[in-house]
C-alpha cells in the first residue's frame, strides 16, 4: 500500500511560481504513474496532469496547459509538480494521486483526468492560494 507525502504549496501573487512533491519512501514510483487533482472552495475535485511511471508520457487540463509541469524521475520516490504564472483560478488544495491498477499507459488515455473514481492511493493534499 503507497503512502503518498505531499509537500510544497503556499500563498502567493499572480504570476508567481510554485512547486509541489509527491513522495513514496518505502516503494517508491517507478511503477504508478501520478495524476495530480485539485479542488477548488464549494467545487469538485479535477484532475489537472497525469504522467506516466516513467515519466515519458503527460497529460495535461486544457486550463493549465504551458504553465504547469508535471516530472518524475525513474528509480526516485518522489514526483514534482512545477506550477507557473499562477492565476487566481488556481486556487485550491492539490492532491496527488495513484491507483493500484496503474498501468504504463494509463495517461495515453484522454479521460484518465476524470476518473477520478480509479484512484486509491491519495496524499494528505496541499492548499495553493493565488492573490490577484
Amino acid at each position: 500500500q503507497l503512502r503518498l507525502v505531499q509537500s510544497g504549496g503556499g500563498s502567493v501573487q499572480s504570476g508567481e511560481s510554485l512547486q509541489l512533491s509527491c513522495s513514496e519512501r518505502r516503494f517508491g514510483l517507478d511503477y504508478h504513474a501520478i495524476v495530480w487533482f485539485r479542488q477548488a472552495p464549494g467545487q469538485e475535485r479535477e484532475g489537472v496532469v497525469c504522467i506516466s511511471s516513467n515519466g515519458a508520457d503527460t497529460l495535461y487540463a486544457e486550463s493549465v496547459k504551458g504553465r504547469f509541469t508535471a516530472s518524475k524521475v525513474r528509480r526516485q520516490d518522489t514526483a514534482y509538480l512545477e506550477m507557473n504564472n499562477l492565476k487566481p483560478e488556481d486556487t485550491g488544495v492539490y492532491y496527488c494521486a495513484a491507483s493500484s491498477g496503474s498501468t504504463e499507459t494509463m495517461c495515453q488515455d484522454r479521460d484518465i483526468l476524470k476518473k477520478i473514481d480509479m484512484f486509491d492511493y491519495w496524499g494528505q493534499g496541499t492548499p495553493v492560494n493565488v492573490s490577484s
